[in-house]
């Protein structure tokens, strides 16, 4: 079976399409602080519309633990779509309240509605699949097809992704079938030299990953608060900085597995240590199998990779045809321990080849560091999606899509 595309649902004029988008986006105050899924979206929905759809836009955002949440309402979202789209957006309060029913029931060919946050009903992302089952069904009473462009949840089954797929004609957006084609060129045939960057704060949500990639890669570089689990495994002292001491023997057998398959495993050299956490922190660079000698001892905490690891790792990535790239080097929100990630960015923007930002922090931090997204050759929506494609997992609502790893 093949992934089925928007094509194959034939002319979408006058009917109304469902698109499962992936809005879930960072508020703060209300506001907006990035709206890369929104953009995402728009080459789906302006084909739709573009096609005389009526488009009735689903989504989540945040976890709002299956009841209604101020905090977690799209209604920014429906103003940024509706600025974005250059058109109005219909917001309704509900999902599959009246307020839905009329806004979806008030459209002509061409206008957009999006409903209110698919997670205030718990079936949702309920485990019952018979209430899941239940909640697809009010969904699916508003259209007469869905389209599935919400990638940062197909690893999930969810009753918008999952069960309504099953319901309705489906097909997969534009957004979703660009983000399969990066993800086979990473795993299918990647040009060499082929090299994978990993930050972020725990191991553990990278061990499948690893695990998976180890054979395909021909240099893994580490950094983020993972590293320090690296380092314990080489049996230096981290300080007070973040370990995962059971993790420490399957980091070691991986270790073993990528000098036995021939894979170099980059670990940095120097890390920025500082005295607590936090933007006025007292901090130094020290060497990496040394962090205990800093001025602060057994409490130092390593917040970012050093100068001259990041120097390192930056000339590995620039050296490279093909680089993914999932999880910060550092702390980037805190200024003091923002070079690492800044430096890896800036050097995956120079990549003579596919360079792939992997999502969620890792986007985040780009953008809020000042990098454009036209600046890499991807930026993925899902973080957790893409991983699990990377670790060779079955992803459910693309399964049901037609797809098939």
């Amino acid at each position: 079976m093949t992934l089925r595309t928007l094509e194959s649902l034939g002319s979408l004029a006058g009917k109304r399409v469902i698109v499962r988008c992936d809005l879930n986006v960072p508020l703060k105050d209300g506001q907006i602080t990035d709206d890369g899924r929104v953009r995402a979206s728009l080459p789906t929905l302006n084909a739709l519309i573009n096609q005389g759809a009526r488009v009735v836009i689903v989504s989540h955002l945040g976890r709002p633990d299956g009841a209604p949440d101020a905090k977690y309402s799209l209604a920014p979202v429906a103003q940024r779509l509706s600025e974005l789209l250059g058109k109005p957006v219909t917001f309704a309060s509900d999902t599959v309240g009246s307020a839905a029913a009329d806004a979806v029931a008030g459209l002509h060919d061409g206008d957009v509605a999006l409903l209110e946050n698919l997670r205030f009903n718990p079936g949702e992302t309920s485990k019952d699949e018979a209430e899941r089952q239940s909640f697809a069904d009010k969904l699916a009473a508003f259209g007469d097809a869905l389209v599935s462009d919400g990638f940062g949840v197909v690893h999930r089954k969810q009753a918008s992704v999952y069960e309504l797929a099953k319901t309705l004609p489906s097909a997969a957006g534009l957004l979703i079938a660009a983000e399969l084609e990066v993800l086979d060129r990473l795993t299918e045939n990647p040009e060499s030299p082929y090299t994978v960057v990993l930050g972020g704060s725990k191991v553990s949500d990278k061990l499948g990953v690893i695990g998976h990639l180890l054979p395909r890669v021909n240099t893994l570089l580490i950094g983020g608060g993972m590293l320090f689990t690296f380092l314990a495994a080489q049996g230096h002292k981290v300080g007070a900085s973040l370990l995962e001491k059971d993790q420490i023997d399957t980091v070691t057998g991986y270790l073993a597995k990528a000098k036995q398959l021939g894979v170099e495993i980059v670990l940095p050299t120097d890390v920025v240590v500082a005295s607590a956490f936090g933007a006025d922190a007292e901090h130094q660079v020290c060497a990496a199998d040394a962090i205990e000698d800093s001025p602060w001892g057994a409490s130092g905490l390593g917040l970012d990779i050093g100068p001259d690891t990041a120097a390192r790792f930056a000339e590995v990535i620039r050296s490279s045809h093909t680089v993914f790239w999932n999880g910060p080097m550092g702390v980037f929100e805190l200024t003091p321990f923002a070079e690492g990630t800044r430096t890896v960015a800036q050097a995956l923007t120079e990549v003579d080849g596919l360079g792939v930002v992997g999502g969620g922090d890792s986007a985040a931090a780009v953008r809020a560091l000042g990098f454009n997204d036209d600046q890499f050759g991807h930026i993925s929506t899902g973080g957790g999606a893409s991983l699990e494609f990377l670790e060779g997992k079955r992803l459910p609502s693309l399964e049901v899509l037609g797809w098939q790893q």
